[in-house]
């Protein structure tokens, strides 16, 4: 029976754009990058050059912690969203923020965006070492944990690749150059097919 639906409406799933959010903090923004070389431009980009259209929103805000994207994801995915990238967790990481507390954010922008039917790509984060194992063993298990007990697709780290690399830094260590946001793209541009996969499937 799906199959039959599928083939009445061949073009009707790859024709309309996908309206994608990026939720998350300066390293999805882009601090100290032009706005066509931060993280949600150069993805729309890569997805664009594979045939995939979407409608790209940079929904990233420097400084941003879990509970500050919490706060603001009313008004920072507006309706009609379709797909949600969240990033969020780094800030919390480098602030030495209780776990709970993260988590507790994380579950709850999860709950609200399943309740408004957006699908969602989780980007995991990984806690410095000045925090100690035992923070970073809790920090760190709250991704897989978070994306197994609400069935989202898990990205394991966000920074896969660069981070630690200074020729991929800016002088800070902490934010991605131009090529750095580049090879992220790169990484991650499966996960986030699938997931946009996923919604042209719903739709048929």
């Amino acid at each position: 029976m799906e199959g039959a639906v599928l083939a009445q409406t061949p073009a009707a799933a790859p024709a309309k754009s996908v309206k994608i959010a990026v939720l998350g903090d300066s390293l999805s923004a882009g601090l100290g990058l032009s706005g066509s070389a931060a993280f949600p431009a150069r993805l729309q980009k890569a997805l664009s050059d594979k045939g995939i259209k979407v409608e790209m929103i940079n929904a990233g805000v420097s400084g941003d912690t879990a509970s500050g994207g919490r706060d603001r994801l009313d008004w920072s995915i507006p309706e009609g969203t379709e797909a949600v990238v969240l990033e969020l967790g780094a800030n919390d990481a480098l602030r030495g923020t209780d776990p709970a507390v993260t988590r507790a954010a994380l579950t709850d922008i999860l709950t609200r965006l399943k309740a408004r039917k957006i699908a969602v790509l989780l980007c995991g984060m990984v806690a410095p070492p000045n925090y100690g194992s035992e923070y970073a063993a809790k920090f760190n298990a709250i991704y897989p944990e978070l994306s197994k007990s609400f069935g989202v697709p898990l990205y394991p780290f966000f920074l896969e690749g660069v981070a630690a690399d200074t020729r991929l830094n800016q002088a800070d260590g902490l934010h991605p150059t131009a090529e750095g946001v580049d090879i992220i793209v790169r990484n991650i541009l499966p996960a986030v097919e699938a997931l946009l996969g996923s919604i042209s499937g719903q739709r048929s």
